[in-house]
């Protein structure tokens, strides 16, 4: 029997490129191809086309071998079969299999694999229920592809229905069916059964292993996924296969960098070296994105310089597109992760290198470098970005409009992201709060509540974030009324517990107000007095003020939670210096020098 092999793995739906990390990886069937030495020797010893560079048409083949009558002998129907399917046209292939006499197993195979190949998954199952009908028995890789099928349209009936008539007529399982079955229940989210045939498996190998890790990233069950990894039967499966392949590696580093587990990383990384798999393309970007979350971008940089950049690129080529994709997958890391980091200069450098070396840019590479612009002021390359978008017709979501609201607001001007804002179609919570906070940064409150207002009529539930952003309007407006109410709405209405910036803004809230009792009051009753942004915000508001004596004893109560931070040393100084208590303000410097706190010095951009 010819040897097949089939892999499959559970995609994942992740934040920006992680997703395009995982698609590389999934579904790759290997056929085996169908050789009939007899007729191609004779084809070969009986055409004028017989060179390899100037072979002759699927239909040329189909008429000789009609008129001398070989085309009766089954397995040169299949073979002209198997190349109408690798020629990819099935109309073509159809005909020629309608004209096959005395279809065979292989027959059927041949033509559900060519139409598996382009995604027509009901056409599969149609010619599965017709093979049924003529009484031909499916061997175990039809049964594979089959599965496969159901999987790709999620028809778990169908499916179960396939696995119950397998069971039935006592089909021999190998792993490759085993697999695809295991695979096909983990797609179609019956998890309880694929744990179950995981369990009654009496061989599993890597790819086994590699879905049912992945089947539990994919729902966020971390723990079980982390604890199946761990309890990979390394030594076991050394005598069926590698026990580690680039999939085991990249679903490995994906649950790495979701847990934060360096020493983890580090380990896989040293296993990566000693099976010899550091000069996959695959591997490497694995590598780098796992890097980049876990926030070592000078490792993820050291692997990022030794990859390749002269990819060569051509449509004809599977095996070179998905090392191009690679490639871009890697840049979108490096970028996005300069961006998570705070490294917002090294991410515009590296994105301007990435088009320098005409990679395709993606809309998660756009919005990364969109925000590295809001965060460093760049707003000129921020519209040369925006200008590119409209150019070349990329779809501006609302992530990217998110982001390139979040940019003007920050870069000042706010007109430029309420044109954004109003040109987005149906916009979702994230939109709306980018616009409530841009509106808060100005200044301009009452706008901000009048947003909050209208998103609200809208029907859209806020977020612990859109709640910062219309408390800090209210704050800056001096909106005390509202801002109690708001808070109020988040406990009451929306279930959202107050964090520590809900807290910071309402003590904000009744500081600006005036209220400082208050403000003191309600970190007492809130028991948040342990937290100290609160009692920043609190040392603010008495600076202005120019409550000297609240300002001492909040100062000294933020010096117990902070003692070596030399914020409410400079806010207390310069507060006094404000009330001409030169005296005061001369002690707090020399507290400070004495005990050798120093001010971190200022910093601004120059564009």
């Amino acid at each position: 029997m010819r040897s097949i092999r089939c892999f499959s793995s559970t995609t994942f739906s992740k934040q920006s490129h992680l997703y395009s990390l995982i698609s590389l990886t999934i579904n790759a069937i290997n056929t085996t191809r169908f050789e009939f030495h007899g007729f191609q020797s004779y084809w070969n010893h009986s055409s004028p086309f017989s060179d390899s560079k100037n072979d002759p048409p699927v239909g040329f083949l189909h008429a000789k071998t009609v008129k001398s009558g070989s085309f009766q002998d089954l397995n040169v129907g299949n073979y002209i079969l198997s190349l109408s399917v690798k020629s990819q046209d099935l109309y073509y292939a159809r005909k020629v299999f309608d004209e096959i006499p005395d279809r065979d197993v292989r027959t059927w195979t041949i033509l559900m694999s060519g139409y598996a190949r382009i995604g027509a998954y009901i056409m599969v199952l149609d010619l599965f229920r017709e093979m049924q009908i003529e009484g031909v028995f499916p061997n175990q890789f039809t049964l594979s592809s089959v599965i496969k099928c159901c999987s790709s349209v999620s028809d778990l009936r169908t499916g179960k229905g396939i696995h119950g008539w397998i069971l039935t007529n006592g089909i021999n399982f190998d792993v490759v069916l085993e697999n695809s079955i295991l695979d096909f229940y983990v797609k179609c989210r019956a998890f309880d059964y694929a744990k179950r045939l995981f369990e009654l498996m009496v061989e599993t190998d890597t790819v086994s292993w590699n879905i049912m890790v992945g089947a539990y990233l994919h729902v966020g069950d971390m723990e079980k996924s982390l604890n199946m990894f761990r309890n990979l039967p390394y030594k076991d499966m050394v005598k069926i296969g590698p026990p580690f392949n680039k999939i085991t590696f990249s679903i490995a580093l994906v649950l790495v960098s979701t847990l934060y587990i360096m020493e983890l990383g580090r380990q896989i990384h040293g296993r990566v070296l000693r099976l010899g798999f550091q000069k996959d393309r695959f591997v490497r970007t694995s590598l780098i994105d796992m890097y980049c979350k876990c926030g070592k971008m000078d490792k993820a940089s050291v692997i990022f310089r030794k990859m390749p950049l002269n990819c060569v690129r051509t449509q004809n080529s599977k095996i070179t597109f998905d090392e191009s994709m690679t490639e871009i997958i890697s840049w979108s890391s490096m970028v996005s992760g300069y961006v998570r980091n705070g490294e917002y200069e090294d991410a515009i450098k590296t994105f301007i290198s990435m088009v320098r070396e005409q990679f395709e840019v993606d809309r998660f590479t756009i919005t990364s470098i969109v925000s590295a612009c809001a965060n460093a002021g760049n707003l000129e390359l921020g519209c040369q970005i925006h200008a590119y978008v409209l150019k070349v017709g990329h779809t501006i979501d609302v992530h990217l409009s998110s982001s390139l609201i979040d940019m003007y607001a920050k870069c000042g001007y706010l007109d430029d992201a309420w044109t954004t804002f109003k040109q987005t179609v149906n916009p979702n919570v994230v939109l709306w709060t980018s616009m409530i906070t841009g509106c808060a940064l100005h200044g301009q409150g009452r706008k901000a509540v009048w947003l909050f207002e209208q998103m609200m009529n809208e029907g859209i539930k806020p977020n612990e974030v859109t709640l910062v952003g219309v408390l800090t309007a209210c704050s800056h407006a001096g909106l005390l009324e509202e801002g109690c109410k708001y808070f109020r709405l988040m406990k009451e209405v929306y279930g959202i517990k107050p964090g520590v910036e809900h807290f910071t803004c309402m003590v904000d809230l009744y500081g600006r107000a005036g209220h400082l009792d208050k403000a003191k009051e309600f970190i007492h009753e809130n028991g948040i007095s342990h937290l100290s942004g609160v009692w920043r915000s609190f040392l603010s508001s008495c600076r202005l003020h120019k409550n000297i004596e609240m300002g001492k004893w909040v100062s000294e109560t933020l010096l117990q939670l902070e003692p070596l931070d030399a914020g409410p040393y400079i806010l207390l100084s310069n507060m006094c210096a404000t009330s001409d208590s030169w005296e005061e303000a001369a002690k707090v410097r020399s507290l400070m020098k004495m005990r050798r706190i120093n001010k971190v010095p200022g910093q601004s951009w120059i564009n």
